[in-house]
């Protein structure tokens, strides 16, 4: 006969489940896109746990897709390599030794290693690039930049078959070009928009090393609309590196996708709490929907 004890930590954890419902109810079948990036991908920690909550959105009916970036692991070996490193508004000048070495390092090394943990979780997980299927196609962003790549033809119907079949698709966001064995490096952020806007994503989760997007106060914003972001970048409240994270929101919300949510990747379950809590956990951009939608009888 099983006892009957219980403690504290056993009840929160049931009513945390119960107080989920509605929100494991509301995104049942969505598609949720995940750029996971920055230092994170280098702690096991931290990897294992970002792993596991990709398996539960899975186990729950989400089909996620985790688009990955690379970018302490490539300065590493680039560094190693005698290449330096050099950034534009946010995005990697990319010579033709960089790409081969961005390749090498995010289709090889990094992506691998983000389907191993998925897999180590018990999910199941495939490793694809934007090559893949011609699932990305690109021409040159920025000639400053060379071969730093602006997406122009997306082919997503085989991140669709790995949903029916149950898998997780793992990119990393290195693409082709439109002419003859050209390799473009994509600004993982711009991938991943570029992603959810083609899949007509129901969210698209940023994660980043830092707090959220903050006004020019200082504080957090939790909430935003297209013409507030604008506005901030014209401002020069966002800036650096966040400009990329907040041009991919702009456009994937044109391209169809309902919310952005630009959120602390280094809080544990930082995905969970955005898509299974009231308020979720961080700066959310959308036109008018809210978090969650109420529910339809």
């Amino acid at each position: 006969m099983r006892k009957q004890t219980m403690n504290r930590d056993w009840i929160a954890t049931a009513r945390t489940l119960s107080e989920a419902l509605p929100y494991l109810q509301r995104y049942a079948g969505s598609i949720v896109v995940v750029k996971f990036g920055g230092n994170a991908m280098g702690d096991e920690e931290a990897m294992a746990d970002f792993a596991r909550d990709v398996v539960l959105m899975r186990q729950v009916g989400v089909n996620p897709v985790v688009v990955h970036g690379g970018g302490p692991m490539i300065n590493d070996l680039l560094g190693k390599l005698g290449i330096e490193s050099k950034f534009l508004r946010g995005k990697r000048v990319t010579d033709k030794a960089t790409v081969e070495v961005v390749e090498m390092v995010l289709t090889g090394l990094v992506n691998k290693r983000i389907v191993q943990a998925i897999m180590d979780e018990g999910g199941r997980a495939v490793g694809l690039s934007g090559k893949d299927d011609d699932m990305m196609v690109c021409v040159a962003d920025d000639p400053e930049l060379g071969f730093v790549g602006k997406p122009v033809e997306m082919n997503v119907q085989v991140l669709r078959d790995l949903f029916a079949a149950g898998i997780i698709p793992v990119v990393a966001p290195v693409a082709t070009g439109m002419g003859p064995n050209e390799t473009f490096n994509v600004n993982g952020d711009t991938a991943a928009g570029a992603i959810a806007g083609a899949l007509q994503a129901d969210r698209l989760l940023l994660l980043t090393d830092v707090s959220g997007v903050k006004n020019a106060a200082g504080d957090i914003v939790t909430a935003m609309t297209p013409g507030e972001v604008e506005e901030m970048i014209a401002s020069g409240v966002i800036a650096g590196g966040m400009i990329p994270k907040a041009e991919t929101a702009l456009k994937a919300l044109e391209e169809g996708v309902r919310a952005v949510v630009i959120l602390d990747g280094r809080v544990p379950n930082a995905c969970l709490l955005e898509l299974f809590t009231e308020h979720g956990a961080g700066s959310l951009i959308r036109s008018t929907e809210p978090r969650v939608k109420p529910r339809v009888k």
